[in-house]
């Protein structure tokens, strides 16, 4: 089973590298590990490839944040609450001006959540698992779990960024996490 690193762990804080055929086999095997790693955990809505030990740009969202995907892929006859987007090699073309404010959480830092100013919309950039190229434009918690798992490969976790940072006890109702 594949574990999710915690905070303390190094490799959280180091710029992973690009991947050189987003394609390959080895990038699909990782891929199926992040979902599973993902999907284990009940508020799991995204994750990145240094939160299970792999210093590679390459994140997933779950389908659930995406509803035009989430529709897509259930047409494809997978369950909903298995589906996922693949961003590899991810690259910014656009960032708003306008910014909002919302309490985020991150499975590598469980039980700790905290108020982060994002960019409302953006528009991204990357490969999928077929190594074919998008560009697709994000807003509301789309674009927040986006720049969550980007800043992940960047080596920067949300409690470098968050204000109002609590710890909230297990037996307490927990909100999504990426």
């Amino acid at each position: 089973m594949t574990m999710i690193v915690q905070k303390e762990n190094k490799v959280l804080r180091k710029s992973a590298q690009n991947v050189g055929d987003p394609a390959s086999a080895g990038i699909k095997t990782l891929i199926e590990k992040m979902a599973k790693a993902m999907f284990r955990e009940p508020d799991g809505i995204g994750i990145a490839a240094p939160q299970i030990g792999e210093s590679l740009r390459v994140f997933l969202v779950a389908g659930e944040v995406i509803s035009s995907t989430t529709e897509e892929l259930r047409q494809k006859g997978k369950p909903a609450e298995q589906t996922y987007v693949a961003f590899i090699n991810p690259v910014f073309k656009k960032v708003s001006v306008k910014k909002n404010k919302d309490v985020e959480g991150c499975l590598s830092v469980r039980g700790i959540y905290g108020e982060v100013t994002r960019p409302e919309k953006l528009t991204i950039e990357y490969f999928d698992e077929h190594g074919k190229k998008h560009s697709r434009g994000a807003s509301g918690l789309f674009a927040r779990v986006i720049q969550h798992e980007m800043d992940h490969l960047e080596g920067t976790l949300f409690i470098d960024k968050a204000k109002n940072v609590h710890k909230i006890q297990a037996e307490m109702p927990q909100t999504a996490q990426t």
